[in-house]
């Protein structure tokens, strides 16, 4: 996971320490599962983080009705820890990202010092790699104020963090219902058996070369009970397009990519 570079990673025994003016300072687990410490920019080079599994564990707050589980990512063909429905959500987006080759779930911890001298740390809930080999670190708070203080200064340092190596920093605002219920449900057809047989999605995407009601488009193809799920297959991986700011339903307009609904003007 790591190079044999100059920076050589350390093993964590007890609390972690950070050095006066060592800058920000990354905690991962290594392949056997052993956590180790290392300047930040050594691991970013060095450090697939992609791969890494979560650096600790997601919490599982009693009461609430979502708790930690797994995503299975159509990117990458492997599951994803998510620690809550906003995140889910959120890696629904990214999933459907072509500029994302892969995602993983807090797999790096955060060490710093503030101006008083004192070790402040943060794991971001989220790690998606980008097809330029840069990354994007995220936090998928569930309203603009979660964390309250801490967690807006910690996003304050993340983002610097992020910014001194090329990469960024986002705290990913909530979905819109309508959206999110809509990628939720073409999430459900984004595993590659949903394309159907041989043959069917190019007889699918040729359907929708002129846009019109997905229902039109399905029955042109086929029988609908075996054309739609390829549709919803290929709207879900971009090779069609439809508004996603209004609910889907068998009237909606689906067309060829990037084409833009005159309903909404978003290519979905």
């Amino acid at each position: 996971m790591t190079s044999t570079g100059a920076a050589r990673p350390r093993s964590l025994a007890g609390r972690a320490a950070v050095d006066q003016g060592s800058g920000f300072e990354a905690v991962f687990l290594d392949p056997v599962g052993q956590a180790v410490q290392q300047r930040w920019a050594d691991a970013a080079m060095t450090v697939a983080f992609e791969d890494v599994p979560p650096v600790s564990a997601f919490p599982v707050v009693p009461g609430r009705r979502w708790g930690p589980g797994l995503w299975w990512s159509a990117t990458t063909g492997r599951h994803v820890t998510a620690g809550s429905n906003a995140m889910r959500t959120q890696l629904m987006v990214l999933d459907r990202d072509p500029d994302v080759t892969g995602m993983a779930g807090r797999p790096v911890r955060l060490l710093w010092r503030n101006p008083r001298g004192q070790v402040r740390s943060w794991v971001p809930q989220l790690f998606a790699r980008r097809a330029d080999g840069t990354a994007l670190l995220a936090d998928c708070p569930s309203h603009p104020d979660a964390g309250g203080e801490r967690a807006r200064k910690a996003a304050e340092a993340v983002a610097q963090a992020c910014a001194d190596i090329g990469w960024s920093y986002r705290r990913l605002a909530p979905l819109d219902d309508v959206l999110a219920s809509n990628l939720k449900w073409l999430a459900g057809y984004r595993h590659p058996r949903n394309a159907g047989r041989p043959g069917l999605m190019p007889a699918v995407l040729e359907a929708f070369t002129r846009p019109r009601p997905l229902i039109e488009g399905a029955s042109a193809a086929g029988d609908p009970i075996e054309v739609l799920p390829a549709v919803f297959h290929a709207l879900w991986q971009g090779q069609l397009t439809a508004g996603l700011d209004t609910p889907l339903h068998e009237r909606v307009p689906v067309g060829p990519r990037g084409w833009s609904s005159p309903q909404t003007g978003d290519a979905g």
